[in-house]
Formats: structure tokens, sequence, C-alpha cells
């Protein structure tokens, strides 16, 4: 088995195929040729690598969202396969992780900074012209890998965006390309805005429009089988497609694009602030404002290149832009191939006559010659500046550019860096230049330099045959600006390391974002200032946050990854990578290529600047399994059940599924506590209930002098429901295990946290998705629903988590334990579960001893276990959560006869004691 050299990002396909897998291509070919057709076409579809399994869930949580993506593959194959993986990932977003699963075989991915040597590591090489980069406004990523035969493979793929806000709308992305029909497909989007939830549609599935992707028989509408459950503040999207299903869409796998849309409410004029642990994030998106006038030169390449449909779609776009400019506004045009052609030598005003004569110019551009970007650009801001100065202009105003063009430059100055010098000295931080790119060859990176240094923004626009409307989309942006020289300020006392706090332009739609460090932990609010130009006076917002001492507060801990911590630092770090790409000073380049690459590791953020290595984890494949994805590490889902709580409406209760993968027997105690004991041999299920004090520790599995294993559970009291017999409900909410063998080390288990201490206490909160292991001990923990222990793979334990968003006065958050793997443990194996191991049990209907059944009793049915005879009678239990149901034969009168001793034989005296009542330990384990 090969783990190739090609886990690439933006690269084509991947370097360092095996010579012999030519070989076999080549063999393969060979035999081909003498095969009828229908017979190699039988022959690839048998061998094709089969997707069992293709999911993605996504947590949004305030505009910043967390997305996981799981692929398994099977090869079917008798040989040993390359398989790839592919994703397009937003090209916004940051990888943040990538597991890859071969076999039995773990390989978890590290961040670290980029080495001058290219090793085994994924790489990041963002060359968007390229068309193996994948749809507008997108990146690819890759990983390739040999498979031995009939062997499978697990991508886990995670990464982070925030959500840009663009008409009116944050839209959340996600790219479905299985390129074949999965057995298991699903999508989940989970979305919490504390301000409230506005207008949330998904649309119909977009489909790329590249070789082979063809349409559906249904393309407009709700996709099948999408299931939306929304309240005011938080709202659920899955989408879950049957084979059928999908066939429908497209007969070889579904190739588009699941899309949501939504708003969030807004009341405050200066914007909605939220404070987290230590950091804030201010979204500032006013409305009701009347517009600014607008000074635009619309640029347009008309070289050769642009023949065709391209010019006409242009065209066509530029008639609708302009009957859209309103009467204040003032517009001029420019032409450019190797000549630049300007419709007037000045700007003009809007008037009917105006814009018909615009169309007539633009109507008769035909396309000729080379492409002389440089040139267009001097001209266009000429244009702006001499209107600015030789006219008295009462009202503020924003002067725009808007470029288009498809290629590179080929005329007058060619050299990348001197355009973009001598376009910034020229606009001077006055003009906002946004950039539009048409087609494949494009110098797309040179359009996203040149708005980005000019303040403004860049399209792509795919040779398709809606690209006028995405055109009139782009412009739709920028049509109504209404805010400019916007500044917001927070006291440098209270605040450090704020990102970006000026801005040239507000667009009507859009969204400025500010984040920072609160400095002072102590300080009880947070002063914000808003300053701006609208129309014809000056604005200033006001307000003081007042701040929570947890909001203030620094870190988190084991309440989990603070998601406004994150947001901040892919603010800042994108504000880095920018000033390091486009900064002509060689030690400010270094230096912010430093600070970008510390960051960039601290955060686990995959850039230019830093590489994916992967390394083998001593992990089992069903532990990962079971920890639905813990190597993409960000548990997303967890954060949002803690900030339900947090302010205004909660978010509905939803139904944590079970996961069959979780392979537990039946022997377990959960709930009130209920105990199961299952006889495998004999196929009898026995249940008993044990009627606890709070506070007290139970003896669950003891087995310190054998195993070196002992498990301990510790009870919480809560009243009992009004219509119970009982006088008060005991749960547990604290497991503790001992592992004595090959090294000591303690573990405490709560519905929080578990506490791991082995020598270096390590805590691992319960709300994250994750796995750690050492000498024989291996913790694997999925998010808000279970910890799996394992000890020298030979005994496992499953504790499920119970949590309860507005728990009644008679529930508590509390733990269920699942004895999974009992192999390792020995014979004399004691405790309330542990005592039942190992052996076996019988039903006889006549008593053996004639004290039983007592007077009064009705049971005919006793249970022989362990030289007892115990009267039981038919029930019927759930476990697992309350998902599965089970039959068994239950003990009554508190399991007397059943167990051995009495319920104080299993009394512990503290969490870690070992010492049992029935001679089988002598040590207490500390």
């Amino acid at each position: 088995m090969l783990l190739l050299l090609g886990l690439c990002l933006g690269l084509p396909l991947c370097a360092g195929s095996l010579e012999d897998a030519r070989t076999r291509d080549d063999t393969s070919e060979q035999v081909g040729r003498r095969l009828p057709r229908q017979a190699r076409l039988l022959q690839r579809l048998k061998t094709k690598p089969l997707m069992t399994e293709f999911s993605v869930k996504s947590t949004i949580i305030s505009r910043y969202a967390f997305t996981t993506v799981s692929c398994r593959m099977l090869n079917r194959a008798s040989e040993d396969q390359e398989i790839e993986f592919q994703m397009q990932i937003p090209a916004a977003a940051f990888i943040t992780n990538f597991t890859l699963l071969i076999g039995d075989k773990v390989y978890q991915g590290e961040i670290t900074g980029r080495e001058k040597k290219n090793g085994d590591k994924v790489k990041e090489k963002r060359n968007k012209t390229s068309e193996d980069n994948g749809e507008k406004g997108t990146d690819m990523f890759r990983a390739s890998v040999v498979i031995p035969s009939k062997d499978k493979a697990a991508f886990l793929l995670s990464y982070e965006e925030l959500l840009q806000r663009r008409l009116g709308k944050y839209e959340h992305v996600i790219s479905v390309r299985p390129q074949q029909l999965v057995g298991r497909l699903m999508v989940e989007v989970n979305i919490l805005e504390r301000s409230g939830i506005e207008s949330l549609e998904v649309l119909p599935l977009q489909h790329s429009r590249q070789k082979d992707s063809g349409r559906g028989e249904d393309d407009s509408g709700l996709p099948p089988s999408t299931v939306i459950n929304q309240n005011d503040t938080f709202a659920k999207v899955t989408f879950k497609p049957s084979v059928v299903q999908q066939a429908r869409i497209a007969q070889n796998g579904i190739l588009g694009d699941f899309i949501i849309r939504y708003d969030v409410n807004r009341e405050q004029s200066i914007g909605d602030i939220q404070v987290l642990n230590g950091y804030f994030v201010h979204y500032f998106a006013p409305k009701d404002l009347p517009p600014l006038p607008k000074n635009v030169v619309f640029v347009l390449d008309s070289s050769a290149s642009m023949v065709g449909t391209k010019l006409r779609q242009t065209k066509d776009a530029l008639f609708r832009i302009l009957h859209d400019l309103r009467p204040q506004d003032h517009f001029n045009i420019i032409g450019f191939s190797n000549r630049i052609k300007v419709w007037k030598d000045h700007l003009v005003s809007v008037t009917p006559d105006n814009v018909r004569d615009g169309k007539v110019y633009i109507h008769h551009m035909s396309p000729t010659g080379g492409t002389d970007i440089n040139g267009a650009l001097q001209r266009g801001i000429k244009l702006l500046n001499d209107y600015v100065a030789h006219n008295d202009i009462e009202d503020h105003s924003v002067s725009l550019i808007i470029f288009l063009t498809d290629g590179k430059p080929t005329v007058g100055e060619t050299h990348t860096l001197k355009i973009l010098n001598n376009t910034k000295e020229a606009a001077r931080g006055q003009i906002c230049i946004f950039t539009i790119g048409i087609g494949n060859d494009v110098d797309f990176m040179l359009l996203e330099k040149l708005s980005l240094e000019n303040c403004g923004l860049t399209r792509r626009v795919l040779e398709e045959d809606d690209a006028g409307s995405q055109l009139i989309g782009f412009y739709d942006e920028i049509r109504t600006p209404l805010l400019s020289d916007i500044r917001v300020d927070y006291p440098p006392a209270s605040v450090e390391h704020a990102t970006r706090t000026v801005f040239p332009n507000y667009f009507n739609g859009s969204e400025i974002v500010t984040a920072g460090k609160l400095a002072d932990s102590q300080a009880g609010r947070l002063h914000v200032e808003v300053t701006a130009s609208n129309s014809q006076r000056f604005v200033l917002l006001k307000t003081d946050v007042a701040l929570e001492p947890h909001q203030a507060g620094r870190g988190g801990g084991a309440e989990g990854r603070n998601h406004v911590e994150r947001l901040w630092s892919y603010l800042t770090l994108k504000e880095l990578l920018s000033s390091w790409r486009h900064s002509g000073d060689e030690r400010e380049k270094q230096r912010l290529g430093q600070s970008a690459r510390t960051l960039a590791v601290a955060r686990g953020f995959l850039t230019p600047l830093t590489a994916l290595h992967l390394s083998r984890r001593a992990l089992q494949p069903h532990q990962l399994e079971d920890a639905r994805g813990a190597a993409a590490a960000l548990g997303p889902e967890p954060v949002v059940q803690r900030l339900r709580g947090a302010g205004g409406r909660p978010g509905p209760a939803l139904k944590k599924p079970y996961s069959p993968r979780i392979k537990v027997s039946k022997t377990s105690v959960d709930g009130d506590p209920h105990f199961v004991v299952d006889f495998p041999l004999s196929k009898l299920t026995v249940c008993f209930n044990i009627d606890g004090q709070p506070g007290d520790i139970l003896r669950l599995v003891s087995d310190h002098a054998d195993s070196g294993v002992t498990v301990n559970g510790e009870l919480i009291g809560a009243p009992a429901p009004p219509s119970g017999h009982k006088k008060q409900r005991t749960y547990f909410r604290t497991i503790t295990i001992l592992v004595s063998k090959p090294k000591r080390s303690y573990l405490e288990i709560t519905p929080n946290r578990v506490i791991w201490d082995g020598g270096d206490r390590l805590v691992l909160p319960c709300n994250q998705s994750t796995a750690v292991g050492s000498r024989g001990l291996e913790v694997s923990v999925s998010a808000n629903a279970n910890v799996t222990v394992t000890v020298r793979s030979t005994i496992a334990f499953v504790i499920l988590i119970h949590l309860y968003k507005k728990p009644a006065p008679y529930q508590r958050n509390h733990l269920g334990f699942y004895i999974s793997n009992s192999e390792g443990l020995s014979g004399n194996c004691h405790g309330l579960l542990g005592q039942f191991l190992n052996k076996d049990a019988s039903l006889t209907e006549e008593p053996t001893h004639p004290a039983f059944p007592k007077a009064g009793e009705q049971s005919e049915t006793f249970l022989k276990v362990k030289g007892h005879q115990v009267p039981v009678v038919w029930k019927q239990r759930k476990i697992y959560n309350g998902e599965e149901q089970v039959d068994c034969w239950f003990a009554r009168n508190n399991a007397a006869k059943l167990i051995d001793g009495e319920y104080k034989d299993y009394l512990a005296t503290h969490p870690f004691d070992s010492e049992t009542s029935f001679g089988l330990g002598l040590s207490r384990g500390l």
C-alpha cells in the first residue's frame, strides 16, 4: 500500500504515479482490445471505485461557517487501484484539516509552517486561471491514494469561511459532485443567528455547465428530499436524496451546488456587536439611507479575443446597466484594445439622451487588436480625477471604475507590477476599481490585485449562456452606495489587535465586518463609534456594549472553541496575507509573512505559507468512525448547543441520532439507572434497577487485580415526575475509569468534559470531536454524543452523553455506560455489571426452592444464574439513548438474589476506589 505524493490543492493531477500502475494500465488496454465493447464496459463498471458515502455537515454561527466533508470509497477491483477524492471549496475558505484512512491505517493531518523543500504534504497552490480549479469562486482540493484490492479508504476534509453578504443575502454554497450514484448521500446545514433568521431559502441545485454535467429532470424548486426545520434564531436544513432521486437528477451522479441563502434581522443602526470570551465581532450593515451619487467610468475590453458571444453578452448587460443609473449619477465609457477609445472627453450626467447615445456607442464597438490594460486604466482614472477637480461637487459622491476584460496585457505596459503601481499611484485611494474577468484566459490574479489595492471587488464570469446576468448581478452589488469614508473606532485601552477599521464605501446589501481582542478583561462596557459620510451630511453613531463577566474573560477551556475568536483569526489572517502578497518592500514582506505563518499554524489554517503534513496515528478505524469524523476536528455543533441559551430565544430541540456504527453489547447501565445484562450463549437478556442515593459511587466493573481496570459511577439526584411512583430519580453524572496496566491512568468523564490524568493532565471538551491515544489507552470523543475508551485493544467502553436543552425538573444531564468489548477482562471481574461477564444463565418454570414464589406473587418464571434462582417477569426496555428497544427478563426488589451481596457492598469510598467487598482486590487504586 502506497500513499502517493499527490495530496494536492489546486493542481490538476498528483505527481508520483507508480511505474507499475502505468504497466497495469497498458496491460488493461491490451486486454481491452480483445474484448467486445459491451464486455469492456461491464468490466469498467465492475472495477470502478465505489463511493459508499458522501456527507457534508456545515454549522454556521453568526455568519461564520464550519464545514466537514466525509467521503468513503471501496476498491472493488481485483488489483490495487489509484483513487482520487475531489472537493470544490469556496475560494474565501481556509482548509483546517484533512485526514485519510486506508484500510486499518489512519493518517492525521497537521498544519505546519511551509518549508522550502516539498515533502509528502498537502500543497496549496491556488491558480484560478487553470480549468482544474473548478467553478467560479471556488478552488479544487484533490487527494490521490493507491488502495489495495477489496479494501476501503475514507477522506475527511474540513474548512472554515466567513459568509459574505451580497444583495442583502448571505450565501452558503456546498459542492455536491460525487460523480456517481451514492448509497448514502447527505448534506446537513445548521444555522444559528442570535439576531434572528430572515428570508431563509434553499435554491434549486445549481448544475455545473462543464462537460458531461448535463441537467436533470427537475431543475426547479426545492432539491428533492430537502427538509427545513426553522424557528426565529435556528434553522436546520437536510438534503438526503435516495439513489433513485439522485438518478432522476443526473443518471451518473449529482454534479451541482447545494445553496442556502438567508439574511438576519437588524434593529440597531450601529450594527450587531457580539462578544465572547475576550473577543468581539462587529457587523455593520445599515439600511434605509439615501443613496450617494456615483461617478462611474465603464472600461470595456474590445480586443480581438472578445469576438462573438463574450462581446455580445457584455453589450446586452451594459444596456441594462445604463438604464439603471440614477439622475444624480455621472458616467463615461471607454473601449480599449491596442488603442484607447473614449466616448466623451468628460463625464456626463444621466439623461435619456446621454443614455441613448452611450448605448449607440457600445453597440458600434467591434473586436480588434491587442489588450492595453494599463493605458485604459490610466485614461479612466484621469477622467474621474478631472471631473472631481473641475466641478464644485456639494454632495459627497463615490468614484468608481468598472473594468472588464477577457485576457492578459499584450500592448503598452505589460509588466504586472508596473501596472499595479501605476494604477495605485494615479487612483491615490480616491477611486475604487471593480474588475470583471471573462473566461479562462484572463489574468485573474492581476484583476484581483487591482481591486484589492484600490478598494474594489473582483468577479470571474464563465463563458456560459447566462454571462450577461452574471455581469448585471455584479453591478447590482455596487449600484447603490450608501456611505463613504467609513471609520469604526474602539477605545485603544479597551481593544487590541482589531482588524480593518477604515472602509472607503458601503454599498446597500453588503456588510462591513470588524473583529478584535479585548485588552481589559475586567471592563464592564465596550464603547463603539462609527463615522461616515452620507449624501450631504456627516454621520456619527455611538453606543456602549455591556460586557458580562464570561464575555470579557479569556479562554474558553472546556467550553469549546470560540467561534468569535476563529472569526477574528480568519479576518486577521486574510489581511496579513493580502498585505504580504502586495508588499513591495522585501523586509516588510518577510515580517508580514512570518506573522501570517505564525497565526496560521497556531489556529490551524492552510495557507500559501503553511503546509498540511500527514502522519500515521495509532488509532483503530472504528474509533474514528465513532467520532463521526474526529479528524475533521472542529466540532461546530456543540458550539451551537452552548450558545442557544446565551441570548434570547432558543433553537428547537434536535433529536440526536443513534449511530449504529457504535458496536456495543446490551450489557449497560443508563437512565434512572436501568441495568441491562446480556447472556449471549443462552440468548437471554436480564434487566434490573438499583435505587441508589445521590452522591453514591457505585462499582460497575472491578477487575483491578487482573486486567487492572476499574469503572465507578457517581449518582446525581432529581425529583421524580409528578405521576411517578418513586420519591426521586438518580442518574450517573460522572464515570471514572482507573487503568493500572501498562501505565497508571485516571479518566473522569462528565457530560461536559473528559479529564485524562496519566502523568500529564489532558482535558477534552465533550462538545468537540477528537481522538487521542497513549500506551495502550485510547479515548475518542464524538461531539455531544459519546465517549469511547479502549484499553489495549481488548477492552472497550462506550459512554453515551445525554443533554437536555430545556430539562424538566426531573431531568438532569447524565451519562450512560455500555460495555463494547470485554475480551480483556478476567474471569474474576466483578461489580454490578462486571460479575455477569463470561457467565451464562438459563430459565426454569418450576422453582427449585419451595420458598419461591412468596405468598401473593404470581411469578412463574425463574432465572438461574451463578447458582441463584431469581424470580423474573417479561419486560421491554429502551436502550442506546432510547433509540432501540430490547426484550428482557426483569429482576425486581433491587436485584435481590441476582447480584452478589447487597447494595452497600457496591459502594466505593471515592471515584477511583478499586477495592471490592468480595476479596477480589485489596488496593484502593490511588
